[in-house]
């Protein structure tokens, strides 16, 4: 592929790019009443129920990529973003602290390069769009070539809420003649990149010159000890799992079991609905998961279980709901371990919660450090271990991944569609993107009455009287 931009591209991106300026000027004088007002008007467009089903649908179909029937369940993380952008402050004074005489002031960032994935089209532009909105910036996405018409629907059904309202339709825009080189470019003209996708394109972000947020590599880890609900858990699991034909990079891929209820969960599993694969099968799953050095192959990718073990060369019954296999080995050339991005998880067994550790430790020490984790347990102490041992930037307890890591209506983490790994997976933050990450904020500082411990104080017992002098 051609890294140069063809004059036709050129030519949209720098109208693209002047048009965002001149929509940014305009919002950036909205007041608090005018940016809520047109983030209600833009939430309410999109996540429409017929309207977001449809271009769930389309996604799918277009993308080849996830279930028809599943994902215009995603429509309710665009209520969530609206909730939380509604219960915060964006324009103006924004935060006081007067014990410390600091007034902090919201600010936009300016023009932000959104890359969408081909998994959510349909979600990441209205998120995205949210927060921008709500911070005053303006967006330009770069959809991803799998699913660019969908994303430019959907981009286009924000546009028209924002011209019903009076409102610069320019303050979203999508190109459409995209490819690597034009993505490439727009982050590098941008003042703020978002890059949701592979490795390749969050590296590509992170080289642009733009400041970035991207996201780390995913390989949700559970670990299920004696005190879980089995029940619960084998629940969770498969909603987990089975979300979007597990495209969701939350989406559970390993499990790490007690030995005392291991036969029960297994049990349970496959009365849900799951179907456990025996060693041939495993070995053909593995065939067609990843190639010979671990990498994963496309055409297996958020698949239903069915489609799945066909490809794989067996059969299995139409309603089974997901495939599970035994884990052995945890580590590198033992792709059970690795991410797999489909309808189907590896389940380990432990013996003592130290080992249930170490297993954990060396998942992350094999992909998806710095992304996340979850544990099924009633002892509080077996949570704090986890939670001071894990190498991830979130945790989920009694929770199915792929519906908690980006926040839900029953955890207060932050909604978004974006999770920042840390420098454990090569990103500056450790948490949820959300309205914060869209401002530029100016701290005003006063004078305070001195704070000023004395030297004996500070050094405790290394004071010395020297230190006076």
């Amino acid at each position: 592929m051609s890294k140069e931009l063809t004059q036709v591209q050129r030519e949209e991106l720098d109208q693209a790019l002047e048009r965002a300026k001149k929509a940014l000027k305009i919002i950036e004088s909205y007041d608090q009443e005018r940016v809520d007002h047109l983030c209600r008007a833009v939430a309410a467009a999109v996540s429409n129920k017929k309207v977001f089903t449809e271009l769930a649908v389309m996604g799918v179909e277009e993308s080849g990529l996830g279930d028809r029937n599943g994902r215009s369940a995603k429509r309710f993380k665009v209520h969530g973003i609206l909730r939380d952008i509604l219960r915060q402050k964006s324009v103006g004074i924004i935060e006081e602290d007067e014990k410390k005489g600091i007034v902090k002031y919201a600010k936009p960032v300016g023009i932000i390069a959104s890359v969408v994935p081909t998994t959510n089209p349909e979600l990441t532009p209205p998120g995205s769009a949210l927060y921008a909105i709500k911070a005053r910036d303006v967006i330009i996405f770069s959809p991803h070539p799998r699913a660019k018409n969908t994303t430019f629907k959907t981009v286009e059904i924000m546009r028209e809420a924002l011209r019903r309202e009076g409102a610069p339709e320019d303050i979203l825009q999508c190109l459409q003649n995209v490819n690597l080189a034009m993505t490439q470019t727009l982050m590098k003209e941008a003042d703020l990149v978002l890059a949701t996708g592979g490795q390749a394109l969050v590296k590509a972000a992170y080289s642009s010159g733009t400041p970035a947020y991207g996201v780390g590599v995913g390989n949700s880890t559970m670990v299920i000890d004696e005190t879980a609900n089995i029940k619960e858990a084998a629940m969770n699991t498969m909603l987990s799992k089975t979300s979007d034909f597990g495209s969701g990079c939350s989406a559970d891929g390993n499990l790490i079991v007690d030995e005392k209820i291991y036969d029960n969960l297994i049990e349970e599993f496959i009365s849900i609905g799951g179907y456990l694969a025996n060693d041939e099968e495993k070995k053909m799953l593995k065939k067609v998961i990843w190639d010979e050095e671990g990498h994963r192959l496309p055409d297996t990718v958020a698949i239903s279980p069915q489609q799945l073990a066909k490809t794989a060369g067996f059969i299995i019954p139409d309603d089974r709901k997901f495939i599970f296999v035994k884990g052995d080995q945890i580590g590198k050339g033992h792709f059970f371990s690795y991410e797999k991005l489909t309808t189907l998880f590896a389940i380990y067994k432990y013996k003592g919660f130290d080992q249930a550790l170490n297993m954990m430790k060396g998942i992350f020490d094999t992909m998806g450090k710095g992304h996340s984790c979850g544990i099924y347990s009633f002892n509080d102490d077996h949570i704090h271990q986890l939670a001071l041992a894990a190498p991830v930037s979130r945790i989920m307890v009694r929770q199915p991944q792929s519906k908690a890591n980006a926040g839900s209506f029953t955890n207060g983490m932050p909604m978004t569609s974006s999770l920042g790994c840390g420098t454990w997976g090569g990103n500056i933050i450790s948490e949820n993107v959300n309205l914060k990450h869209y401002m530029n904020v100016t701290w005003v500082s006063k004078p305070i009455p001195e704070d000023r411990p004395s030297l004996e104080e500070l050094f405790g017992e290394f004071y010395n009287p020297e230190l006076e002098v």
